[in-house]
């Protein structure tokens, strides 16, 4: 089994290899991961694990705490006699965005007190440069950095000096070790040098003036500054999950006793009736019952057009009624919803690894103790050579400017990104190596009906009057077959009103007979009403008057998805071939295949032949994709490289494949390979700018080229660009 937990305390990729090892040493853990941009912690276990067991693990590590994550109650505020506030304090619902946002304040509180400091510390750097200060100013500031340097070390630089004292202790290594060690030896040094300057003649000539206080004010201020905006951005990447769980409604109309009573969401049982007022949310998943209106299904679906649901059609909990009334009965509660279903996999997908991030994993874990030991052999190369401020130089210089943070953020950045911008266009990402695999794929196969089709039938063309529709919908409005319906739909798209009809009698296999005003009339197969035989590739209905001529004939088919030829279109831009494969016969499958632009149509095929058609075409080397309903064709979206699941409404199967395109069309099929790529390259980006940032940096900060204060401005804005250049994936 799988158990995520929130984790507290981390500042860099450094913490989260640190932590994956701690955790992964456990007895009874048999793998664990950490997601340094979700901040979660994910353990694989086959036993439970007490929460305190975890945390006695992680404490000789200093400063990393687990805690329990909670997305739903299954409990009401009332009926835990608690306020609505502190029933979601109890329970954890918001606790982490609110956690973000107070450590995002903490942040900005320090940085509004260090900024301007900074700037005066900046000022006074130029002004020593470049201008020559009067003998009484020069010894102004020369009083005032000092000042100035310690509050900034000693109050907004507390984390850095624990990350450093957690060192001491415990010899574990991470960014808040190299800032505060790089940090404090510049103030102790340029505290040592002011002082020794009170005593005449005991400041070697090499060191006079040489101080370090700008640096530190700077550096300790950069990088709070650049932490402060990593928070900021963090809050806005995972905004996806918070906007779906705004969609719950909280209270629920529910019939008892004949009468309607507004009670808890959590309250509600299945099977409960609920009615639904114009306007308002729909509670939970259900079918309706009675009455019928228009859903705004947008936020749930991606579908921006309202859909007309009636009697016996499913509504989804979270989506919204436009114009009528309705009610409906109560199908799934808490966890078992759609919504909820939909938050789980996006949380699951958001704290995924990509198959990429492994390579980033093993890097963090020696990036700290290598710098560390890099920076003191520049220390003491330098002193050797005769510059111990140039040794102080470089080991300050180079302690700053590593930042594992820019290396840690690439790639979950970039993946909590997509997967959020995905949720909000109906397109559900199971996991991260799901989005990285899609663009990868160079084969789709696609199932006919439901994927290329609508999976319904629906008249083609019809050759007869209104009245004799009319006739043909009453005698069909008592048929069970699928293809009634299909007639009877295409009656209501023209406002016309079934005809009675009486003494009822089906033909199995061939038709319906039936009276409508005291004639008798034949409804069914060209052979079964006496028809001339129909040579055209779709089903044929026809209607006659008992032992009489033909009055109108109908064709139906499963016809194909209005925007199937054009998603088509936009695959084969993408450089994808499209197979599809079909229960039908060879001639019925090359028909659809014609009419859209696939490559190539494959008839006859039952589900469990679809698994041997994957694997036959991943032995001729072929990255396949599977699109199918994610229920019958299970084994293929599982044997499948990337399986893709085309859902609508509560049939949705999750489970089944890695991707599920809630509306249940190809265009989202299209925009999820783009944000594939999209994403793909967003990683490559970051990885390049985080690893040419460290390649560069350290080198050049060992050899003084780089000063401490550029270092420190440097470790920020990498840290910072990394994740501005994965928000542009929310576009």
């Amino acid at each position: 089994m799988k158990t995520t937990y929130q984790l507290h305390g981390m500042t860099c990729a450094s913490c989260a290899a640190l932590v994956t090892k701690t955790l992964k040493s456990i007895d009874g853990i048999n793998d664990a991961s950490v997601n340094f941009a979700t901040e979660t912690a994910t353990v694989e276990h086959d036993e439970p694990i007490a929460l305190d067991t975890l945390n006695t693990s992680l404490a000789p590590l200093g400063k990393y705490s687990l805690s329990e994550r909670h997305m739903h109650s299954e409990s009401s505020a009332s009926s835990m006699g608690m306020t609505e506030d502190e029933h979601r304090a109890h329970t954890g619902i918001g606790q982490t965005k609110a956690a973000k946002i107070a450590a995002a304040n903490a942040l900005r509180s320090q940085i509004r007190i260090g900024i301007p400091l900074a700037v005066i510390a900046s000022l006074i750097m130029v002004l020593d440069l470049f201008v020559a200060m009067p003998l009484l100013l020069e010894e102004f500031f020369h009083h005032l950095l000092p000042i100035m340097a310690t509050y900034v070390l000693f109050v907004i630089g507390v984390p850095y000096l624990k990350g450093l004292w957690r060192f001491i202790r415990t010899g574990h290594a991470d960014m808040d070790t190299l800032v505060g060690l790089g940090t404090l030896t510049a103030f102790l040094a340029s505290f040592e040098i002011s002082v020794t300057e009170l005593v005449p003649d005991t400041l070697p000539a090499v060191l006079e003036g040489v101080t370090y206080y700008e640096a530190t004010i700077i550096i300790i201020v950069f990088i709070t500054l650049g932490k402060y905006l990593e928070a900021k951005s963090k809050i806005t990447a995972s905004d996806a999950i918070e906007k779906l769980l705004e969609l719950s409604a909280k209270t629920a109309l529910v019939i008892r006793d004949g009468v309607a009573v507004e009670i808890a969401i959590s309250e509600v049982v299945v099977g409960d009736i609920i009615r639904v007022l114009p306007g308002t949310k729909i509670p939970l998943d259900g079918v309706i019952v009675e009455g019928d209106s228009y859903l705004d299904e947008a936020l749930v679906t991606g579908e921006p057009d309202p859909t007309h649901k009636g009697a016996g059609d499913t509504v989804i909990g979270g989506t919204l009624n436009t114009t009528g009334s309705f009610t409906f009965r109560t199908t799934a509660v808490g966890s078992d919803t759609m919504l909820a279903r939909i938050v789980q996999m996006v949380e699951d997908a958001q704290g995924s690894k990509a198959p990429i991030e492994a390579l980033v994993d093993k890097i963090s874990a020696v990036f700290t103790p290598t710098v560390l030991a890099i920076a003191v052999l520049a220390l003491i190369i330098w002193s050797v050579l005769g510059s111990p401020v140039l040794g102080l130089t470089a080991f300050v210089t180079v302690l700053v400017i590593a930042c594992p943070c820019a290396l840690g953020l690439a790639t979950p950045m970039s993946i909590v990104t997509a997967v959020g911008t995905a949720a909000r266009r109906g397109i559900l990402i199971k996991d991260a190596a799901s989005l990285e695999l899609l663009a990868l794929a160079d084969t789709i196969v696609v199932d006919k009906t439901g994927t290329i089709t609508k999976g319904a039938p629906e008249v083609i063309d019809f050759d007869g009057t209104d009245e004799t529709l009319a006739i043909l919908a009453g005698i069909e409005s008592h048929s069970e077959h699928p293809l009634a319906r299909g007639v009877l739909t295409y009656a209501k798209s023209r406002n016309i009103t079934p005809a009675t009809a009486t003494n009822i009698e089906a033909v199995k296999g061939k038709g319906i007979i039936g009276v409508v005003a005291g004639v008798a009339y034949k409804v069914g197969s060209t052979a079964f009403v006496g028809a001339r035989e129909d040579t055209t590739p779709y089903t044929t209905i026809c209607i006659a008057r008992e032992g009489g001529q033909v009055l109108a004939t109908l064709h139906i088919a499963d016809a194909v998805k209005d925007n199937a030829k054009d998603a088509i279109t936009a695959l084969h831009k993408l450089g994808k071939k499209v197979i599809m494969l079909s229960g039908d016969d060879q001639a019925t499958a090359d028909r659809i295949a014609r009419e859209v632009g696939i490559d190539t149509a494959i008839g006859g095929v039952l589900p469990a032949d679809k698994y041997e058609h994957i694997i036959r075409l991943q032995s001729e080397g072929r990255k396949v994709a599977m699109v199918g309903d994610g229920v019958n064709d299970a084994p293929a979206l599982a044997q499948a490289d990337i399986g893709v699941a085309m859902a609508t409404g509560t049939d949705v199967a999750i489970e089944s494949a890695g991707i599920t395109l809630l509306h249940g069309d190809l265009d989202r099929l299209v925009q999820a390979i783009k944000l594939s790529k999209r994403t793909r390259a967003n990683i490559r980006q970051n990885l390049f700018f985080a690893f040419m940032y460290n390649t560069l940096g350290i080198p050049l900060a060992a050899l003084t080229i780089l000063p401490p204060v550029f270092a420190g401005f440097a470790m920020a804005a990498s840290s910072v660009s990394v994740v501005g250049n994965a928000l542009r994936l929310k576009k």
